[in-house]
C-alpha cells in the first residue's frame, strides 16, 4: 500500500448560510469549532442541507488519492449506524480499503456542519462523535507496517485516547506525514505539534496561519528559516500566493491558480495534500508535485464538497 491514513471519520453535512448566521452563533468565519451532540442538532435544525458525503480531513486526502490510481488505505472510527454504513460505503465506491471493523457504539457516527457564506468561505461546527473516540487497538498496525507513507491529521489530537493510536501508529511506520488541519488546533496543541514537527515527522502540511503560529513567528521569512534548519519537507499553502516547499536548504514554489470559479474552498488543502503525496510516491519532483497538488486544490474549489467524483 502506498498511502495509510489515520484521521477522523466524519460525515459532512453540507449547507449554505448568509454572513448574518456567523455572526448570530457567535462563530469565526473559516475556523472549526467543536460542539456537544445537543449544539450541533440545535444548529443543524435551523438550517437546509445541500448535501451529505463522507468526509474528514485525511480521508478527503485519500479518496483524492485512490482517484489518481494508487493503493491506499484509511482507519478512521465509526459506529454501527445509518451514518457509519454510509461513510464505509463512500470509502469502498472509492476502491479505499477500510481498516476498521465497525459495531454497535455508545456515541454515534461524527457528523461536521459545513457553512458556506456567499464568499465561498467555509466554517465548520464539528460533533466528533465516536470518531473522536479512536484507540491504540483500533489502530492495525499491519496496515501500518505494509504502507510506504502514515498520513496524519492535527484534529486528532482533540482528545487523549487518540494520542496514545497516534503514538502506536508513528512509532510502527516507515515514513510519516501529518496535516496541521486548523488554526484552533495548532493554539491548542502548540508544544505538542512542535515536537512533533522537529522529531516525528517526515513531512508536515500546513497553511501560513498555522506554521506561523506553531513557532510564533512574526514574518514569513522567520518560517522559512524555521523550515530550513528541520532538514524534513515542509510544505506550505499560502492562498492567493500560492505554495512552496521547503526541503533542506532549498525553497520551491508555485504560483496559485488564477481565474478560478471558486464555489466552496472545503477540501482545498486536503485534496492539496493528496495531490501533493500522489506526485511524491511517484516520484516525480517536487516542482511537480506542487503543481499536482495545486491542480487537485483547484478543481475541488470549482464544485462544492470536499470529493471530486
Amino acid at each position: 500500500m502506498k498511502i495509510l491514513g489515520i484521521g477522523n471519520a466524519i460525515v459532512d453535512v453540507i449547507c449554505k448560510v448568509d454572513e448574518s448566521f456567523i455572526k448570530q452563533n457567535n462563530l469565526i468565519k473559516s475556523t472549526m469549532k467543536l460542539v456537544d451532540e445537543s449544539e450541533f442538532k440545535k444548529l443543524l435544525s435551523t438550517l437546509k442541507i445541500e448535501e451529505t458525503v463522507s468526509g474528514g480531513s485525511v480521508a478527503n486526502s485519500i479518496v483524492g488519492l485512490s482517484q489518481l490510481g494508487n493503493k491506499v488505505g484509511f482507519i478512521g472510527k465509526v459506529s454501527d449506524d445509518h451514518l457509519g454504513i454510509k461513510y464505509e460505503e463512500g470509502l469502498k465506491k472509492e476502491n479505499v480499503d477500510f481498516f476498521y471493523s465497525k459495531k454497535k457504539e455508545v456515541t454515534p457516527t461524527g457528523t461536521c456542519l459545513i457553512l458556506i457564506t456567499p464568499d465561498s468561505e467555509r466554517t465548520m461546527i464539528t460533533f466528533l462523535g465516536t470518531a473522536g473516540k479512536i484507540s491504540e487497538k483500533d489502530i492495525d498496525t499491519n496496515a501500518v507496517k505494509k504502507s510506504e507513507i502514515l498520513f496524519l491529521e492535527g484534529y486528532l489530537w482533540d482528545e487523549g485516547e487518540p494520542k496514545k493510536a497516534f503514538e502506536k501508529a508513528i512509532n510502527n511506520a516507515n515514513k510519516v506525514a501529518m496535516s496541521l488541519s486548523d488554526l484552533f488546533c495548532v493554539e491548542r496543541h502548540k508544544p505538542h505539534f512542535l515536537e512533533l514537527v522537529k522529531s516525528k515527522l517526515d513531512i508536515t502540511f500546513a497553511n501560513e496561519q498555522e506554521i506561523m503560529s506553531l513557532i510564533n513567528a512574526r514574518s514569513f521569512d522567520e518560517v522559512v528559516g524555521f523550515a530550513k534548519e528541520l532538514n524534513k519537507l515542509i510544505i506550505i499553502t499560502r492562498g492567493k500566493k500560492g505554495a512552496l516547499v521547503v526541503s533542506k536548504n532549498e525553497v520551491t514554489e508555485c504560483s496559485a491558480k488564477s481565474n478560478l470559479k471558486i464555489k466552496d474552498l472545503t477540501g482545498a488543502g486536503d485534496l492539496f495534500a493528496g495531490g501533493f503525496l500522489h506526485g511524491l510516491i511517484n516520484n516525480k519532483s517536487i516542482k511537480e508535485s506542487l503543481e499536482i497538488g495545486t491542480k487537485m486544490s483547484s478543481k475541488i474549489i470549482q464544485i462544492i464538497g470536499a470529493r471530486l467524483s
